[in-house]
C-alpha cells in the first residue's frame, strides 16, 4: 500500500511537469501550424540558463525563474523574427519549418557542448534534498515547488488567453489567421508572441527539470517526444486537456515499473501515443480555439 501511495504521489508531482514542458509546444502549434523541433533545445537552454545563474551568481532558480521567462520571450521572439517568419505557410511549409527548427535544436546542442562540455551538471540548493512528511510518506521540497510552479503558469497562461485582448487575439488568430487581418488584428505581431511565449515556457520546464534532474547537451530530446504525447493526448486548445493529459502519461509511466523493467517504462507513453492517434485523433479535450 506504501509503495502504490509513493508512485501515486511521484506521479501527480511528475505530471506538473509534464503539461509545463508540453504548454509551449501547444501554443505554438495551435497559432502558427509549425512542429516547433527547436522545443528540446529551448528546454536545454533553459536548464543550462538557470545553472548559469545560480553558480555564477548565486540566484535560487526558483527566484531566477521569471528572469529565464524573460529571456526565453525574447529568444523565442527574435527566432520568429529573424528565421521562422520567412517560411512559407500552409502544407508547403511544413517540411521547411521540421528542418529550419531541427537545425535550430542542433545549433543548440553543439553550442552548449562548446561551452559547457558534455559533462552532467544539477542545480544543487540547501534544500534539495529535504523533504517533508505527508500522508506517512516523505516529498521532496523540490517537487512540491515544480508542481506549485507547474500549476499557478497554466492559471495564468489561461487568464491570459481568456481575459485580455492579446489572448483573445492570440485565439483569434488560431482559429482564422486570414480573417483577423480584417479587423485590424496584427497577425505577425501575434506569431511573435505566441513563438516567444511557447519558446519561454520551454525556458521554464527546463529549468525546473534541472532542479529535480542531472542534465548535459543533450538535454531535451525525451523531453520533446514526452510534450508531442501530452499535446496529442490533451487535444490542441485545451490547458485543462494538457494537465489531465500530463497526469494520465506520468500515472501510466509511474505504475508500469510495477509490472515492467525499469528501462522499457519511458516506451509505455509512445505506446499511449499509438492508441491516441488511432483511437482518439483529436485528444481527450481537443478544441478549435486555443484556451
Amino acid at each position: 500500500m506504501t509503495q502504490l501511495l509513493d508512485l501515486l504521489l511521484s506521479a501527480v508531482l511528475l505530471a506538473g511537469l509534464y503539461a509545463l514542458m508540453a504548454y509551449g509546444l501547444g501554443l505554438i502549434y495551435g497559432v502558427l501550424r509549425v512542429v516547433n523541433l527547436a522545443h528540446g533545445g529551448a528546454i536545454m537552454a533553459g536548464a543550462y540558463a538557470g545553472w548559469w545563474l545560480h553558480e555564477r551568481w548565486g540566484i535560487d532558480p526558483y527566484l531566477a525563474l521569471p528572469l529565464v521567462l524573460v529571456l526565453g520571450f525574447g529568444s523565442g521572439a527574435l527566432l520568429y523574427l529573424l528565421l521562422v517568419r520567412h517560411l512559407p505557410r500552409g502544407a508547403a511549409g511544413g517540411p521547411a519549418s521540421l528542418l529550419l527548427l531541427f537545425g535550430v535544436w542542433l545549433l543548440l546542442r553543439n553550442a552548449a557542448y562548446l561551452l559547457f562540455s558534455g559533462n552532467d551538471q544539477v542545480i544543487r540548493t540547501a534544500y534539495s534534498t529535504r523533504s517533508i512528511a505527508l500522508f506517512g510518506t516523505f516529498l521532496s521540497l523540490n517537487r512540491l515547488a515544480v508542481l506549485a510552479a507547474a500549476l499557478v503558469i497554466p492559471v495564468g497562461l489561461q487568464i491570459l488567453l481568456r481575459h485580455t485582448y492579446l489572448g483573445k487575439a492570440v485565439r483569434a488568430v488560431a482559429q482564422n489567421a486570414d480573417s483577423c487581418t480584417l479587423v485590424g488584428i496584427d497577425v505577425e505581431r501575434v506569431y511573435t508572441f505566441s513563438f516567444g511565449l511557447g519558446t519561454a515556457l520551454a525556458a521554464a520546464a527546463g529549468l525546473l527539470s534541472a532542479t529535480l534532474f542531472a542534465f548535459n547537451p543533450s538535454f531535451g530530446a525525451t523531453e520533446l517526444l514526452k510534450s508531442f504525447v501530452v499535446v496529442v493526448l490533451g487535444g490542441l486548445g485545451s490547458v485543462f486537456g494538457t494537465l489531465l493529459a500530463a497526469l494520465i502519461l506520468a500515472l501510466v509511466e509511474g505504475f508500469s515499473i510495477l509490472v515492467l523493467p525499469s528501462y522499457l517504462t519511458s516506451a509505455v507513453g509512445f505506446v499511449l501515443l499509438v492508441l491516441v492517434l488511432v483511437l482518439r485523433p483529436g485528444g481527450l479535450f481537443g478544441r478549435p480555439v486555443l484556451g
